[in-house]
């Protein structure tokens, strides 16, 4: 199962780091990854503090939380499972993005940012959409970009919700 999953990200990698993608995709890849750096959050954060309603102070702890439990366990998993980068194995056509750190699997970035979703979404529903949004963009960003494969996407999509969830439930 394993080398069937290696072989498929692979093959994305190599068709991603070859595809010379429109300029409008290169610019919302670009500004997607950067939004992941982190400073989409602080601004849905201020937002939510001054806009969240009573609600405001659990649904934040459950969203500082859930980035700070992402955070840390991604860096512990990269170290543990030491995954070279697609950007190691094969240049990117375009995309001239360092990494920020030596490790690909999960992804970082895809992690927080469905954490932080997760469980910002379940306190403020109607903002389901657009932090969706903001988090797949990050996703797809990461794969387009060359900087993951698309089963360290995945895995951060899934261990990030599950983080943003268990947080959530702490905070209710």
């Amino acid at each position: 199962m394993f080398g069937r999953i290696a072989a498929g990200d692979l093959r994305v990698m190599r068709r991603a780091n070859n595809w010379f993608a429109p300029r409008w995709i290169r610019w919302w890849m670009m500004g997607a990854t950067r939004a992941g750096d982190g400073w989409v959050w602080y601004v849905v954060g201020a937002i939510i503090l001054l806009f969240g309603g009573h609600e405001r102070v659990h649904a934040l702890a459950a969203g500082t939380a859930a980035a700070m439990l992402s955070i840390g366990c991604f860096q512990a998993l990269k170290r543990m499972i030491g995954r070279k980068r697609p950007c190691e194995i094969e240049p990117h056509c375009w995309a001239t993005v360092l990494p920020p750190d030596e490790f690909s699997f999960p992804s970082g970035h895809t992690m927080t940012a469905f954490a932080i979703t997760v469980a910002l979404a379940l306190f403020y529903p109607t903002l389901s959409a657009a932090l969706l949004f903001f988090a797949f963009s990050i996703a797809i960003s990461r794969v387009v970009l060359g900087m993951h494969f698309v089963s360290d996407v995945i895995a951060g999509m899934l261990l990030g919700a599950g983080l943003g969830y268990g947080c959530f439930l702490l905070f209710v």
